[in-house]
C-alpha cells in the first residue's frame, strides 16, 4: 500500500468521491494528466493548482456550474490554455488563476463575462495587451510578477479594487483616472521615478517599494489612504502627507531621510518605519506623534546615525528624560528595535 504512487493515490480517492461535494481539490498530486481522474459536472470549485499540467482537460469546459478555476503552478504555455477561450459552458467563471505557469502573453478570456478575480502573476507577460478583452465586471487584477513595461488597457476596469503589478518594469504611473473603485495598488519593484494617481481618492492602500522615487509628493488627494509603503527609495524628504488623516501604516525605510516632518495630524498613526535612513535627530519627534499618541504603537528606528538618548532633552543614557509621554513611553530602547512604542 506504501509503494502507491501519487496518480494511484489521487484514482482511489476518485473514486471515493462524495457526489454531493461541489468542491474537487486536486492540488500537490504532481499529475501530467486528469486522463484517469473523475470529475463530476456538479463542480462549482476545482483546484489544480501545484501539479504538472501541460495542456487542458476539455472535460473541464463541460462544468456548467463552474465559479472558480485555480491552474496555479503548472507547466502551462500560451497554446495550453488557448482551448479556454472557446469553454461557453463556464461562461460564468468568476475567479480564474493562472499563476505560475509558462505564459507569455494576456490568453483570451473574454468568453468569461462575470469575471471577478483574474491572476497571471509570476509568468513571463511582458505587455497587458489583452486585457481589453477582459470583461469589465473584473475586482481584482494580478500580473506581478512578469515582465510588463505599460500600464495599458485598463481603463474600462470600473469595478477594479485590487491591482497588483508589482515586480515588473514598470517606470510610469498612468490610466489609474477611471479605476474609481479600487482600494488596493501593489507596484513595488519596478522603476517608477514620480507618483501620478491620476486624480484617485479613493485608494485606501499603496505600496511602491523598490521603486526609483525621490519625492513623496503625489498623495495629498488620497485622503482614504490608509497604509502607505515607499521603503527602499531614494526619498529625501518627508513631505505631501499631512492630509492624509486616516493613514495608519506608513512604511519609509531605507530611503535617505533626515528628519521626521510632516506628521502632526496623522492622528490614526499606528506604525511608522523609518530604520534605515540618515536621520541625525529625533529633536522634536514628540511633538510629531503627539497626535497620534492614542493610537501609535510602533516607531521603527534601527540603523540612523541618530541618537536617541540625546533626542530626550537633557537625559543620559542611563538615565534617559522621557519626553514622550504616556502612553507610549514605558519602553524606549535603542537596539533591534532602536524606538519602539508599546502600550
Amino acid at each position: 500500500m506504501d509503494d502507491y504512487t501519487d496518480q494511484e493515490k489521487m484514482e482511489e480517492s476518485a473514486i471515493q468521491y462524495d457526489g454531493s461535494s461541489t468542491v474537487l481539490d486536486l492540488t500537490s498530486y504532481q499529475l501530467h494528466s486528469l486522463e484517469s481522474i473523475d470529475i463530476p459536472f456538479n463542480l462549482t470549485e476545482l483546484d489544480l493548482t501545484a501539479n504538472r499540467l501541460t495542456v487542458l482537460d476539455s472535460r473541464i469546459g463541460l462544468l456548467s456550474n463552474l465559479k472558480k478555476l485555480s491552474l496555479r503552478q503548472n507547466l502551462l504555455d500560451d497554446a495550453g490554455v488557448d482551448m479556454i477561450s472557446d469553454w461557453d459552458a463556464i461562461s460564468g467563471l468568476e475567479e480564474l488563476v493562472l499563476r505560475d505557469n509558462k505564459l507569455t502573453k494576456i490568453p483570451d478570456v473574454s468568453i468569461f463575462k462575470k469575471l471577478l478575480v483574474f491572476d497571471v502573476s509570476f509568468n513571463e507577460i511582458s505587455s497587458l495587451n489583452g486585457l481589453a478583452k477582459v470583461s469589465n465586471t473584473l475586482k481584482e487584477l494580478y500580473v506581478s510578477k512578469n515582465e510588463v513595461t505599460t500600464m495599458e488597457e485598463i481603463d474600462h476596469f470600473h469595478e477594479l479594487q485590487i491591482l497588483e503589478l508589482g515586480s515588473n518594469r514598470l517606470r510610469v504611473m498612468e490610466n489609474l483616472q477611471t479605476l474609481t473603485k479600487l482600494k488596493e495598488l501593489w507596484l513595488g519593484r519596478n522603476r517608477i521615478r514620480v507618483v501620478n494617481l491620476c486624480g484617485l481618492k479613493c485608494i485606501e492602500k499603496i505600496s511602491l517599494q523598490s521603486n526609483r522615487l525621490t519625492s513623496m509628493k503625489g498623495f495629498e488627494d488620497c485622503v482614504a489612504l490608509e497604509e502607505l509603503y515607499l521603503s527602499h527609495n531614494g526619498i529625501a524628504k518627508m513631505e505631501g502627507l499631512s492630509t492624509l488623516v486616516n493613514l495608519r501604516v506608513l512604511d519609509a525605510s531605507s530611503n535617505k531621510l533626515t528628519a521626521v516632518d510632516d506628521i502632526e495630524n496623522l492622528t490614526q498613526l499606528e506604525d511608522l518605519w523609518l530604520n534605515d535612513n540618515q536621520i541625525m535627530s529625533l529633536e522634536g519627534i514628540a511633538e510629531a506623534v503627539a497626535g497620534s499618541r492614542e493610537k501609535l504603537t510602533t516607531i521603527y528606528l534601527e540603523n540612523n546615525p541618530c541618537e536617541v538618548y540625546k533626542v530626550l532633552q537633557g537625559g543620559t543614557k542611563e538615565e534617559p528624560k522621557h519626553h514622550l509621554t504616556t502612553p507610549y513611553t514605558e519602553y524606549i530602547k535603542y537596539c533591534a528595535f532602536a524606538f519602539s512604542l508599546a502600550f
